[in-house]
């Protein structure tokens, strides 16, 4: 697991957060993304139409039972795959925005380079295990990356409209969706973000709460059973806050000590300055004194040569 302070992407916490894992569908994260982040460019409207592809229909694992050629808007389709976590979604949406799931899943490894995920590999749109006649790649990641992608996720306002989800009805009413996220509505200010589990991954969240202003992030993989997962995030969250509450408190104290450091040092520049000044006016004024006597003993000479000369006139 780690824990991830949303402000400054700092790890504030963790235990093998660079361990392998199967992020399962925890990467209908990066799907979200990457339709919201086009969604927010003007490339693409939640209004607009998805139409179902035969390919989608047929991926199975939690779905909506999409049928070829049944048509949602977009926004319909992004709510059924956040709250459903449904797969057939997953590759509707995929297809519909890359014209194929095999280019979605390029763009989601460009992405995920872009946010230095550097232990990531994504090889499907919906997280199942792999179908491997296919060829198709493992997902594989770590805590530690899956926190960089909910970091960027929760920027975005409309992407946390979907995970903060916890019921909502598709398909003309006729069919609805419940979120797999247990912490929603219990653990304060959580509003997201997505959960994962297939047997050989385990049970996963990726989790986040919003109080005063401070957001944190948890992402916990691997545990054995759902009940674990959730109980862990939660623990995990609070710890996130009273870390956080240590960390703010340390850089406080760090910046009330680098001001006062600040302001001892201009105090002493200043009196160093002050006492440079007092030594040159003195000097200035020793000076003076001198220049004086100089020329006081100058005109006395040349005076009393002046009187010389008129005696010697004299005589």
């Amino acid at each position: 697991y780690v824990i991830v302070d949303a402000a400054t992407g700092e790890i504030i916490d963790q235990k093998n957060g660079d361990a392998a894992a199967y992020p399962a569908s925890i990467v209908k994260l990066m799907d979200l993304l990457l339709v919201v982040e086009a969604v927010e460019k003007g490339e693409h409207k939640l209004d607009e139409q998805v139409r179902v592809t035969a390919e989608a229909s047929r991926i199975g694992g939690s779905q909506v039972y999409l049928k070829e050629g049944e048509v949602f808007t977009l926004d319909e389709m992004l709510a059924a795959m956040v709250v459903k976590s449904a797969n057939d979604v997953a590759g509707a949406l995929a297809i519909h925005m890359a014209g194929s799931i095999g280019g979605f899943v390029a763009r989601m490894n460009d992405r995920a380079q872009q946010l230095g995920m550097t232990s990531t590999r994504f090889g499907s749109v919906h997280g199942l295990p792999p179908d491997t006649k296919n060829g198709q790649q493992v997902d594989a990641s770590t805590p530690a990356d899956m926190a960089k992608l909910c970091a960027e996720v929760v920027r975005h306002p409309l992407a946390m409209k979907y995970t903060s989800t916890t019921f909502r009805k598709f398909r003309n009413d006729t069919f609805e969706l419940r979120s797999h996220n247990y912490l929603l509505g219990k653990v304060p200010g959580c509003d997201g973000l997505k959960t994962g589990f297939f047997d050989e991954a385990g049970f996963s969240i990726a989790a986040t709460a919003l109080r005063e202003g401070k957001r944190v992030i948890v992402v916990v993989m691997g545990s054995k059973s759902r009940q674990t997962r959730d109980r862990r995030a939660a623990e995990l969250i609070e710890t996130g806050f009273i870390r956080l509450a240590e960390v703010e408190r340390d850089r406080k104290e760090q910046k009330e000590r680098e001001l006062r450091e600040a302001a001892e040092r201009a105090a002493k520049e200043k009196a160093e300055a002050a006492q440079r000044a007092k030594v040159r006016r003195r000097a200035i004024g020793w000076g003076c004194v001198a220049g004086v006597l100089v020329v006081g003993v100058i005109a006395a000479v040349m005076a009393a040569r002046r009187r010389m000369g008129r005696r010697d006139d004299g005589f």
